[in-house]
Formats: C-alpha cells, structure tokens, sequence
C-alpha cells in the first residue's frame, strides 16, 4: 500500500483551519487553471488568410459537416479545414457531395455545405445545385477559381461558374477579395436558410483564399434588403377563413414548404380541430400522418386514387406550401375545377403561377395557419363529405396481389421495410418507378423523414442522399435507401464514403433490370418499343457491395424477404440488398403527363 494510500484522513472537527485552507488550495488553483484553460479554448486565433476566413464563417454558423472533393483551386480552403472542427466527409463523386449535402439539409433543416475545385469539379456540382433549386432545399455550394488575372482567358480548370449557375441559385457571388470573402460566405449560409430556402453559391479566386487579410467575417445574416413577409394580409385571411367555415367539401393540400416551414404540427392542429380531410404533394410526404384517418395520402400523377378523387370533386382547396406543379395538377383546366383555392406560400412568385389563388396568403407557413386558426370560428359542415372520402378510399384501395408462384412484386418489399423499421426511419430514393414504390406503399407519419429528388427528377440520388441523411439524422433513426437499378448504377462510387466512414444505411435496390418507368411509358404509349431502357447487363449488387467492403444480400423470392430485410437492418454498417423483382411490375394509379386527375388510370388498358 503506497503512503499517500496508507494516509488517515482527519474528520473536519479533528482538522484545523490550516489544514482546512491547506487541503482548499490545492482544488483553488485547480479551478483556476481549468477556467484558463477553458478560456484559452473558446479564444480563437485571429485569421490571415481568405481561406481562414471561410472556415471561420462556416465554424461562426455552427456548420458541423461539409461534403466535398479537392482540388486545386480550392485547396487553401481545405488546408484550412484540416485544423477545423467541421467534419469534412471526402466523396466519391462532386454530384454525390451535391446530395449528400442537399440531404442533410433536409433532414437538419439548416444549410448542407458542399465543396469542389474550379472547372469540372464546379460543373459537377450543378445537377446537386439545380435539384436543390428546383425543391427549395437549403444548400451553400463553394466553389474554387482561377485566380482572378487568370479569369476570363480559358485558363487551367477554369469555368464561368457564376454565369453556368445563376439560373439555378437563390444566391451567387463571385468574391473578389480576401477582406470580404468571409462575409460573403457568412451571407450565403443565411440566405439558404432564410425566408423560402434555396442553394446559394459563392465562387472563391486562388488568389482571393491566398490572400492575406486580418478581417473576422460577418456574422451569418441576410443583406438589409432581403425582406421576408411572415403575416399573411389579414382582410385575406378573415375572407379565407369565412370560406372554409362555409365549404361543404374541402381539402387541404399539404406540400414541401410546410415542413420545410416547421408548419406540421399547426397543420395537422388545424385538420384535426376542423376534420378537414388532408391530402400531400410527394414533396409533402410525413407533414400530416398517413396512418390518421383523415389522410388520402398523395395527390398526382402516380397519387392515390382517393385523394385525386378528392381535389378533383372538392370545393374549397387549402393549399399550403405547395408550388402546384404539373405532375401534382395534370392539365391545369381540369384541376379541382369546382373550387375556390386558398394559397398559402412564403414566395409571392408561387401565388397565381400556376393555379389561380382565390384567396391568396403570402407568407410563413406556420405563421398563416396559425393566422387562419384563430380566423375560422366555427368548423365547416362536412361529415357527407368525411364519409365521401372514406369511400373513396374503398372504392379506389391501394391494395395489390403477390402471388407465391409469381416473382417478388415490389410493393410487398417496400412495405416489409417499412414494418421492418420505426415510424422515425428516414427513406432516400432515386427516381423512377422505385421512387414512386416507396412514396405510396411506405407509411409516412413524421416530417424530414422522406428525402428524395421532386421537381428535377435526378437518378441516382438515392446513395449519397442517404450519406447525408445519415449524419444529419438521430442515432436511433434507420436510414433507408430504396433505389432502382438504373438510379443506383449513377452514383454507386457513393458505397466507398459509406465504407469509409462506417454508416450504418441501408440500401435496396429494386432491381428489375429495366428503367422501369422508361419501360413503361414505352409499354403504354411507344407500342413496347423498349429503346434503350432494357438494362439485362446489370452487375450483381450484392456481390459488388462486398467488393466495396460493404455486406451485401439478394433476394429472389418471397421467403427470403423478411429474414434478409431484417438481417441488412442489424448490420452495423452499409448494406446492400440486390432484390430481383417482377420486371413487368408497374406504378399505377397513373395519370398521364396532362391529363385530368379525376380520369387516373389503374391498368394499362384505361390509359
């Protein structure tokens, strides 16, 4: 037993005050020095480089994550980002930081951050930009250039990246010096987020990175002339609210900007409260929950049959946080053509763009729900209506046949992950019919819980969505990539981040060796001329995952469904089911490109 073990302790009655003080002192000194020592930590080192001052921009808007490839132009921010605290995910592909990018802002809510090199490596990033455009999801993409006396005469790895990306941008700026080039970063990350979110994009010269300067960034914050009207009109809303207290068959139409507006919970009160049946965009998937029994789910091209019946023959339509776009309405004529709309959206662009807006109310979300809420005093009359809409939903049921003997049909695998895993699971997709797979026989309940790509219809976001996903998601959450052969063979180099960085996502591909949504366009309106879609020289997946260093499965027929889902999902790491589906299956109900919601088809031969 050594001495200091060995030593008896004296009571506090036995000790004197001198060893009191004594015994004090020593733990005196020890709070001083951790209160240095914690002083010390928090102080930061002033900047003196333009690089510095983008990284300490991004570390002053609590940016935790960046996706990104190197480069040369843009590597003085990189070797800034080496001593940083921001976790820098290195992908596979400059498309793929796009996404996983766009996807962690999605399931976050605050800005994804993305980098790449002048030149290709720019270029690469504008299909990840374009989509997040097109879906108004927050994204600061930062982009390395050519030094400036290089900009202009076709210099190594140079593009004209503001001028290829300003149509596609909320915001765009090409920095010019070292003393603002923070502060331009810092105004990007805030107008992503702010008001109706959007990507952003600030181009960064060598020169301007290189340089030297001694000047913090601004704070992350709108320029003064950027105005956000957060109250609706309140006449309009009075008027509004008049009407939904005298409908008799209305809706109410949930899409993308009442989640991306934290307008759920106030949407899902103000159903409720009123018994309002409510229906969502694909965008909109998890604002109201579909296991209520006020939800007819999605609306649109391959909606539910119940819920176009709905828009089709209601007379007071609720629209909120939706841009009405075309594979939601079909032919403008025939949308909902015997009601009044009420619109609610953050961008006055968006009011009367493409359905005209009876009433319209501009402005957050929550904020006008909440408006409308204290409004409407009495709820409308609509219990034939309720009762209309339930037997809708028998008349029109999503139910499918599997028969044993036939090949594995794609709905039953959807829904065995969907049982599979919580209400809080996160589903990425590609786009095709896999896409639309998930979005109808999946259960949405919770918000953030469906990313996918909408308005651009990009393949192959599926893999480094569910990358992004994953770091921005809870521990507790399982994240879920459903994907189709052809989307998942585009960005497939995504497997090698998962790997590396030990995510733990899982990933089924729908495999049916077709595009399938190609195939059956071709199938339904080309005389089954299968031009280019018939994909018979796919890989096997399974084996090609292992090859990555991931854990691969396959699945051929219905007995192997469960106990394979079940065994991906308890793997601690990527994994990857090939499953070999009817190759014939496809996606109904479907409402052709145009066409009248209320006239869906369920069969080929009603198109």
């Amino acid at each position: 037993m050594s001495e200091r073990a060995a030593k008896v302790t004296p009571t506090d009655d036995e000790q004197t005050e001198e060893q009191i003080a004594d015994s004090a002192a020593p733990d005196a000194a020890t709070e001083s020095d951790s209160a240095a020592d914690a002083e010390s930590e928090t102080t930061t080192e002033p900047v003196t480089s333009g690089a510095e001052s983008v990284v300490r921009a991004l570390e002053n808007a609590g940016v935790e994550y960046a996706f990104g490839v190197q480069g040369g132009a843009i590597m003085p921010v990189y070797d800034v980002l080496y001593d940083s605290d921001i976790r820098h995910v290195t992908m596979a592909h400059e498309q793929g930081a796009a996404h996983a990018a766009d996807a962690y802002g999605i399931v976050s809510g605050e800005p994804g951050v993305c980098l790449a090199t002048s030149g290709p490596g720019a270029t690469n990033l504008v299909t990840g930009i374009a989509d997040a455009d097109m879906d108004s999801d927050p994204l600061l993409a930062l982009t390395g250039q050519v030094p400036t006396e290089f900009v202009g005469n076709d210099a190594f790895q140079e593009t004209d990246t503001t001028g290829v990306t300003t149509p596609i941008t909320k915001d765009n700026t090409f920095s010019s010096d070292a003393d603002h080039v923070g502060s331009d970063v810092s105004e990007a990350f805030a107008l992503a987020g702010e008001g109706r979110p959007g990507p952003t994009l600030v181009d960064l010269p060598k020169d301007v990175t290189n340089g030297e300067t001694d000047r913090e960034p601004d704070e992350p914050k709108t320029p003064d002339t950027y105005h956000v009207q957060e109250r609706a009109d309140s006449e309009i809303v009075a008027a509004a609210a008049e009407r939904i207290e005298n409908a008799d068959r209305p809706v109410m139409l949930l899409g993308g900007g009442v989640i991306k507006g934290e307008a759920s919970e106030a949407c899902r009160e103000f159903a409720i409260e009123h018994e309002i049946p409510v229906i969502t965009t694909m965008p909109g998937l998890g604002a109201f929950p579909e296991d209520h029994e006020l939800s007819l789910e999605m609306a649109g091209m391959h909606g539910t049959g119940y819920a176009n019946m709905a828009i089709t023959h209601c007379d007071t339509l609720i629209g909120i946080g939706t841009r009405f776009d075309d594979r939601l309405t079909g032919g403008i004529e025939t949308f909902a053509p015997d009601a009044e709309v009420i619109h609610v959206d953050i961008d006055p662009a968006e009011i009367s763009k493409n359905i005209y807006a009876d009433y319209p109310l501009v402005g957050d979300a929550e904020t006008v729900v909440e408006q409308l809420a204290e409004a409407v005093d009495e709820s409308p009359e609509v219990k034939k209506w309720r009762a209309q809409c339930q037997q809708w939903k028998s008349d029109y049921s999503m139910a499918y046949e599997a028969p044993e003997d036939a090949p594995v049909q794609p709905e039953f695998v959807v829904e065995a992950l969907d049982e599979a895993t919580s209400d809080r699971a996160i589903v990425t997709t590609g786009v095709g019919q896999h896409q639309m797979w998930a979005a109808q026989y999946w259960t949405y309940t919770e918000p953030r819980t469906w990313v996918s790509s909408h308005g651009l219809g990009t393949m192959g976001y599926g893999l480094p969505a569910a990358i992004g996903a994953r770091l921005a998601a809870d521990d507790d959450q399982e994240v879920v990539c459903v994907d189709g052969d052809g989307s998942f063979l585009m960005t497939l180099q995504g497997l090698s981040v998962a790997v590396r960085e030990n995510l733990d996502i899982t990933v089924a591909v729908l495999n049916n060796e077709y595009i399938g949504m190609v195939r059956q366009w071709q199938d339904a309106f080309f005389e089954g001329r299968h031009a280019a879609s018939d994909y018979n020289w796919m890989p096997e997946f399974d084996k090609l995952a292992e090859a990555f260093g991931a854990c691969g499965f396959r699945i051929d027929d219905y007995d192997d469904v469960a106990d394979t889902i079940e065994e991906a999902l308890a793997y601690d790491g990527p994994s990857v089911i090939d499953v070999h589906i009817d190759p014939d299956a496809n996606v109904y109900p479907m409402v052709p490109s145009g066409g009248d919601n209320g006239q869906f088809a369920l069969t080929e031969d009603q198109l």
